[in-house]
C-alpha cells in the first residue's frame, strides 16, 4: 500500500532512540548530554567501499524501495516474505503478484532445496510456466520422458497435464500461473532455452526480444526476455490493456510506472495492470535483462 504518516509521541520516539544508541555514546549512558564522560564520534561509515555499493539497508530502519497501488506495484527483494506452500517440499515461495492485486495470474519465487519437489497444480484448468534462475531442476510432463532444466531454461505446462518438478541439489524459479482462458484451446507442453530462440524483429525500437511460448491462438499469455545496452530504452511510451509481470534478471535502470519514476536493479520485480503507462531506461556499466509476463492473443473481451 502507498505508504501514510503516522503519528508518533514524543515518549515513544525518545524510546526509540534510547533503545539503538550506542553502548559508549552520551544517550546510553545517561540520556543527556552533560555527562562529564568523553564523547566519540565514528565517521567510519561515511566513506567505505560498502558505501560505495549502494545502500545498506540494514542501518536504514523501516525503509523500502517497494511501492503498492491498485494497478502498479515495485516489489524490491528486501519486501520479499518467503513460507512454505502448499504442494512444494523443501520449498520455501515469495509471492510478488496475485489476484489479491487485481491480477489476473500469480507470479512468485520458489526457491527449492536438496531434495525438493512441487506436484501438479491444485486445479485442472491451471496452467503453469517455470524459468530456473539458478541451479538445476527435472520435471516430469504426463507421460512424457523427463527433462532436466537448468539455469536459463524453462517448461510449461498445459491445463490438465499432471507433471512434477524436483530438485536434487537445489534450484531457484520464478513461476507463473493462471486458469487457462480459451475454449477448446490445444496449448502443449513446452521447454526450451533462452538461447534455442531468435530474435525477433522490435520495429521501431532498439532492444532485443525473444518470445518463449509459441505465438498462436491456443495460448493465453507469452513470456518475453527483452535485453537493454547501458543507455537504450524504450521508444513507445506503451499504454494497453494487456497485464505484465516482469522480474529484473540482471543491469538497472529507471522504470516509469504511471506517473511515477523508480531506480530498479537485478531483483526487482514489477507489475503493471491494464492501461498504465509504463517505459523502461537501461543505466550503468551492464546490460539490462528482464523476463516479462503478458497476456496475448486473446480478445479483450474474453480475457480474465
Amino acid at each position: 500500500m502507498p505508504t501514510r504518516a503516522r503519528s508518533w509521541s514524543a515518549a515513544v520516539i525518545l524510546a526509540l532512540i534510547a533503545s539503538t544508541a550506542h553502548p559508549g555514546s552520551a544517550a546510553s549512558a545517561g540520556g543527556t548530554c552533560s555527562s562529564s564522560d568523553p564523547v566519540t564520534f565514528d565517521y567510519s561509515h561515511v566513506v567505505t567501499d560498502a558505501r560505495h555499493k549502494g545502500i545498506a539497508f540494514n542501518d536504514l530502519p523501516g525503509f523500502t524501495r517497494s511501492f503498492y497501488e491498485r494497478d502498479h506495484a515495485l516489489i524490491a527483494p528486501e519486501s520479499r516474505v518467503w513460507a512454505g506452500f502448499p504442494g512444494w517440499k523443501n520449498t520455501l515461495t515469495a509471492h510478488l503478484i496475485s489476484p489479491a492485486s487485481g491480477a489476473h495470474f500469480t507470479m512468485y519465487l520458489a526457491n527449492m532445496a536438496a531434495d525438493s519437489t512441487a506436484g501438479p497444480m491444485p486445479d485442472a484448468s491451471m496452467e503453469r510456466f517455470v524459468f530456473v534462475i539458478a541451479g538445476s531442476v527435472t520435471v516430469q510432463p504426463g507421460d512424457r520422458p523427463a527433462d532436466v532444466l537448468d539455469a536459463d531454461h524453462y517448461a510449461y505446462f498445459p491445463a490438465g497435464v499432471s507433471h512434477s518438478i524436483s530438485s536434487a541439489s537445489g534450484a531457484q524459479l520464478v513461476v507463473f500461473e493462471r486458469k487457462y482462458s480459451i475454449p477448446e484451446g490445444k496449448a502443449e507442453y513446452q521447454r526450451g532455452t533462452v538461447d534455442s530462440k531468435a530474435h525477433l524483429p522490435t520495429a521501431g525500437e532498439v532492444f532485443q526480444l525473444r518470445k518463449l511460448m509459441p505465438v498462436t491462438g491456443d495460448y493465453d499469455f507469452n513470456i518475453h526476455i527483452m535485453d537493454f545496452k547501458p543507455g537504450e530504452h524504450l521508444n513507445v511510451k506503451e499504454v494497453h490493456y494487456n497485464q505484465h509481470g516482469l522480474l529484473l534478471l540482471q543491469g538497472k535502470g529507471i522504470y516509469r510506472l504511471a506517473d511515477k519514476w523508480f531506480p530498479i536493479q537485478a531483483g526487482d520485480a514489477i507489475y503493471m495492470g491494464p492501461y498504465v503507462p509504463q517505459w523502461y531506461a537501461a543505466l550503468g556499466y551492464e546490460n539490462s535483462r528482464y523476463l516479462l509476463y503478458k497476456d496475448t492473443t486473446v480478445d479483450p473481451l474474453l480475457s480474465n
